[in-house]
């Protein structure tokens, strides 16, 4: 039967997970199961020249840059500057101090890309401070959990660096069409908020005026937000407008992270080795789940994967306008249990066939994909973004109370990912506008 051992791939890594095996070594183990029963003795000359491919591969050289960048912005406090400030503006607005996490998490996400260190950052901060007002504990976990999320949506995403790597869709393009539905999921968050704290006025009631003047918020502005802000515009502006490519607009960016703490006068030499051994950390975990994932494709394949694959591309040519929804489906499914990374690596060499055969646009799928992938940060039992914020909530924030409060985020996602399905050109437009540069 085609592809008899590939279908029994998927549900055996599924078994190393629940059995709490880490997802890199579980693809690394399947593979290396299934693939002796085709190369046999061959097999370690197969998977040495995978790890030589991947490690060679020049793309990835940015995923160690951009997790720089968004380490020393932290260690360095500069994230804490940049709440500060938002607060000073948004605080007196009803919900404004999750008002002020939102945007503080939408400027972070676009410094760093890194969607644990925004989501803990942002929770020291910010959950001290709206405890204290008497923010509804709901609100304020949905808050924190959807401003992390969005480290996927926004640029540079090292989703999006990774789906782009292994879909072979220009970085570049992934980056810019991410930004429109990026600024529109941000903008219905801040709307649930406001809505929210209408209908309750109890749930986020306003700070009371803190005697700031004018002159002194244009001081903080100045200095938190105006420097943060100049340093993601020439990141982000040096790739889409081709002047560099992701992996030298992230150098340039790690660089301007130290030039920006220092500029503050919160550069150390303790803090440089402390984001360092960070970025090696998060680096080495990611970089062995894309080996794993890049592993396991390739033995899905050998093993009668790739017939099976075409079997199904038979069928989806024959009903296009359902192949997507479908697809997309499937994703949403499989972020309730597993994590990003191996979504993207999973799924995406299985999907890359069947669009190609049905003619669907990749960059418009991906942007969608992307879109769907951030909702597994915040659907439960695997849900990074909720257990990112149990390590550092209050006692009394429940489980329960974390999850009831990311529902209205979660709707706010998907609403986001019926606009991008529906209206292509929110994804498509601006690569399009920045390929005439």
């Amino acid at each position: 039967m085609i592809g008899d051992l590939a279908i029994w791939m998927f549900p055996a890594l599924f078994g190393l997970m629940f059995l709490g095996v880490p997802v890199g070594l579980g693809l690394i183990v399947i593979s290396a199961a299934f693939g002796y029963a085709f190369f046999g003795d061959a097999l370690g000359r197969q998977m040495f020249g995978r790890l030589i491919e991947v490690s060679s591969n020049f793309a990835f050289t940015a995923i160690p840059a951009f997790v720089f960048m968004g380490n020393i912005l932290e260690k360095s406090g500069i994230a804490e500057s940049l709440f500060g400030a938002m607060r000073l503006w948004l605080g007196r607005l009803p919900g404004g101090m999750a008002l002020a996490t939102i945007a503080m998490a939408a400027i972070f996400s676009a410094a760093t890309g890194i969607i644990g260190a925004v989501e803990v950052t942002i929770g020291l901060m910010a959950i001290p401070a709206m405890m204290a007002a008497r923010y509804d504990k709901q609100l304020i976990a949905g808050t924190i959990c959807a401003g992390g999320s969005l480290g996927t949506i926004i640029p540079p995403s090292l989703t999006a660096v990774i789906y782009g790597l292994v879909a072979q869709v220009p970085i570049s393009d992934l980056l810019a069409g991410i930004l429109i539905p990026g600024v529109l999921m941000t903008t219905l968050f801040m709307a649930w908020i406001v809505l929210r704290c209408w209908i309750d006025p109890s749930a986020g009631p306003p700070v009371e005026d803190t005697g700031v003047t004018l002159a002194e918020k244009l001081r903080v502005t100045a200095t938190a937000l105006v420097p943060t802000l100049a340093l993601v515009a020439c990141v982000l502006g040096a790739i889409f407008m081709g002047i560099a490519s992701p992996t030298e607009a992230a150098a340039t960016g790690a660089a301007g992270a130290l030039a920006l703490a220092a500029f503050h006068g919160r550069f150390s030499i303790a803090m440089v080795i402390d984001a360092g051994r960070r970025t090696i950390i998060i680096t080495a975990m990611l970089m062995t789940i894309v080996y794993g994932g890049t592993l396991f494709s390739s033995m899905f394949y050998v093993q009668g994967g790739g017939a099976l694959v075409r079997e199904m591309a038979g069928f989806a040519t024959a009903s296009p306008a359902l192949l997507v929804p479908i697809l997309l489906a499937i994703v949403f499914l499989m972020g309730f249990v597993l994590e990003w990374v191996t979504i993207v690596l999973l799924a995406v060499p299985v999907f890359a066939p069947l669009l190609k055969a049905a003619g669907v646009d990749p960059l418009w799928f991906g942007v969608a994909m992307l879109v769907c992938i951030q909702t597994s940060y915040l659907t439960p039992p695997m849900a990074p973004a909720i257990f990112f914020l149990q390590s550092v909530a209050p006692p009394e924030m429940t489980y329960g109370d974390i999850c009831r409060g990311v529902i209205p985020f979660v709707l706010c996602q998907v609403l986001t990912l019926f606009v991008v399905v529906i209206f292509p050109w929110t994804a498509t437009w601006l690569p399009t506008l920045m390929g005439g540069f």
